[in-house]
């Protein structure tokens, strides 16, 4: 979230769905995270954490400087919302949610890998967010889920007005 309120979201091609979404920048993480095992997350392997891991909060904020280009402002603070299961009747895949406060674009841009299909970065105002939930143009559940959380924790409005 911008210093104005304002929020970052991508235009990302997706391949199985065969079209270009709105949706928050987004990363993955494997099941081990600095520190041991992904929280929550059952691992035989806990004990053998990777030097390289990165922690959770250090992977949203590189997401949110590789897709879109932005970083955290010297005042800002990273704000853990939770997790939630993308298909639980599927899969035990967590993701977990973070709001960046306030954001500000990077002096030397996205830093994106060449697989990701990024076609734009925009912010925009809680009344065009709240247009485009209403007007099924986000469709992405991690988006719908976090502007849900955002919403029932008063940090984000989406009644109509």
């Amino acid at each position: 979230m911008t210093s104005d309120g304002r929020i970052v979201l991508i235009r990302q091609e997706r391949i199985p769905i065969e079209e270009a979404i709105w949706e928050m920048p987004s990363g993955q993480i494997g099941n081990t995270v600095a520190g041991g095992a992904d929280p929550g997350r059952p691992s035989d392997l806990s004990a053998v954490a990777s030097a390289k891991a990165e922690t959770m909060e250090q992977v949203a904020l590189r997401e949110l400087r590789e897709e879109a280009g932005y970083e955290m402002a010297k005042d800002g603070e990273l704000v853990p919302l939770g997790h939630y299961f993308s298909s639980p009747g599927f899969t035990d895949e967590r993701g977990y949610f973070f709001l960046a406060r306030p954001v500000q674009l990077c002096k030397e841009g996205p830093a994106r890998d060449e697989g990701e299909s990024i076609l734009d970065c925009r912010e925009f105002s809680v009344s065009e967010i709240r247009r485009m939930i209403a007007e099924n143009e986000i469709r992405d559940a991690n988006t719908l889920s976090i502007c849900a959380t955002l919403a029932a924790r008063g940090l984000l409005s989406l009644a109509p007005r």
